[in-house]
């Protein structure tokens, strides 16, 4: 899909707020539509006028003027795209109008992204793909002063949704072709040519580190499992760090607390933490962003054997910290309780963000909808905030009273991996903040929003690629 500034296109979009009186273009059409009830200008209503003698326009509805923002426009444009396929449209016209309370730039960068979306499907094994994307040209006829801004603004969206797509791709993969090693080498293969250092360290490198507790979750896997450590020095003249740690499950079953059948047909998915970093990653890295990231994936399989780790277990860890394992299918929080140590004593990162589809209590809580996040600092985490709203990515801030901490102190070893069934995402946080030695961090626990039964909006059914834009505009400083 190529972008141009200007006038032109087979199919014109014309934008429609919800009862708008007249449009500026087909209102006799509108008006017709209107009186029948067959379109108001709800937000994604689309009615596409195709034919000989029809004005070729596409009436896309906005919703209520009050209402409209960043996220209204990428879902009207996810709709426009659809339907623009639908019809096998090769190129189409928008005028941008400057609309009120809303930056140009970011109006440009929303509409962008909503036709893009439109395009994306997971395919890969379907003998006959559903989704053939068709529009090859987009213009934007747009104010005359921001011509600039606009060209940057396109450059940006389309290398963010470079990151979003390869993200869902990782996640979306199965687990019988995306293992540690598979994983680390898509990683090398998709950053290092951006000028990332990606170091891979398999189980002997992982061993020497100490990393304990990211071994014992490893050890019921013939797969090797892989740390992995993606340098992007895009200041070098300061030293700030900022370290995106993700949760590399490439498949868990659960291990000796073995999950049900019927919940496990999509824990392929449980590397939707690893897939939003590496994306994230690719995002920074093409955008030439001018700051220091480091992200890091502990990568491995949950699996049972012979010499699998157990419940009543009580294992080591990088920091020092024993883990007593109440249940064996709480083993993101210990693959990451190593990870975390790493980013603030190895790294020694100034900053730290966790992404992991941790605790099925998040989706009770929170459904598909909402991440939920826990931290030890108020200023990181409004920042975090600010950038998931413009993101169109709602994260909510869970409550980490002192109270909770008790639940997960141990009896026979430091720490438990569960504090039993209440309160069990803020537990789980509270757990991985045992290893963050007081750097500033934020956890984020997408278990609900990585991965979906159903679309929603512009999201796919499948893997979502949540918080590639969070973790993005986060870095960027915006």
């Amino acid at each position: 899909m190529e972008f141009i500034l200007g006038q032109g296109g087979n199919i014109e979009i014309v934008f429609v707020k919800k009862d708008s009186e007249n449009i500026e273009k087909g209102n006799e059409l509108y008006s017709f539509l209107k009186e029948r009830e067959l379109f108001e200008g709800k937000l994604g209503e689309v009615y596409l006028d195709l034919s000989p003698k029809g004005e070729n326009i596409l009436l896309l509805g906005l919703g209520e003027e009050e209402k409209l923002d960043f996220d209204s426009l990428r879902k009207a444009f996810h709709k426009a795209g659809k339907e623009l396929m639908k019809s096998k449209v090769k190129s189409v016209g928008v005028k941008v109008p400057k609309f009120k309370d809303l930056c140009y730039k970011k109006t440009i960068s929303s509409i962008t992204e909503g036709l893009i979306q439109s395009e994306y499907a997971f395919e890969k094994y379907l003998t006959e793909k559903k989704t053939n994307p068709s529009l090859e040209k987009v213009y934007f006829d747009v104010l005359e002063d921001k011509e600039d801004k606009v060209l940057d603004s396109i450059e940006e969206t389309k290398n963010l949704m470079d990151g979003i797509f390869l993200a869902r791709d990782l996640v979306n993969e199965r687990a019988m072709n995306m293992y540690p090693e598979i994983l680390a080498n898509v990683s090398k293969e998709n950053l290092e040519n951006l000028g990332v250092t990606v170091d891979i360290f398999g189980r002997k490198e992982i061993e020497d580190m100490n990393m304990e507790a990211f071994l014992a979750v490893a050890e019921g896997s013939s797969k090797e499992p892989k740390f992995i450590v993606m340098n992007y020095n895009g200041d070098p003249e300061s030293e700030e760090k900022i370290a995106l740690v993700g949760k590399g499950l490439t498949y868990d079953s659960g291990g000796y607390s073995l999950k049900p059948s019927t919940s496990m047909d999509t824990m392929f998915s449980d590397m939707g933490g690893a897939g939003t970093v590496v994306g994230a990653m690719k995002a920074i890295a093409k955008s030439k962003l001018k700051k220091n990231v480091i992200g890091i994936v502990a990568a491995c399989e949950n699996l049972i054997s012979g010499g699998a780790y157990k419940p009543g277990d009580i294992i080591g860890s990088m920091s020092g910290k024993t883990i007593e394992v109440l249940n064996t299918d709480a083993e993101g929080r210990l693959t990451l309780a190593d990870a975390l140590w790493y980013a603030a004593t190895v790294v020694k990162a100034d900053k730290i963000i966790d992404l992991a589809t941790l605790t099925g209590a998040c989706i009770v809580a929170l459904g598909d909808t909402v991440t939920a996040a826990i931290t030890n600092d108020d200023e990181l985490m409004n920042d975090v905030k600010e950038a998931s709203e413009f993101s169109g990515e709602p994260v909510w801030q869970l409550p980490s009273h002192p109270n909770f901490k008790k639940l997960i102190k141990g009896d026979f070893g430091d720490l438990k991996n569960t504090g039993g069934r209440g309160a069990g995402t803020i537990t789980a946080g509270l757990f991985l903040e045992e290893f963050v030695n007081e750097v500033p961090w934020v956890h984020l626990d997408i278990a609900g929003t990585a991965y979906l039964g159903k679309p929603n909006g512009y999201l796919p059914k499948g893997a979502t690629g949540v918080h590639v834009k969070t973790l993005y505009h986060l870095v960027k400083g915006e």
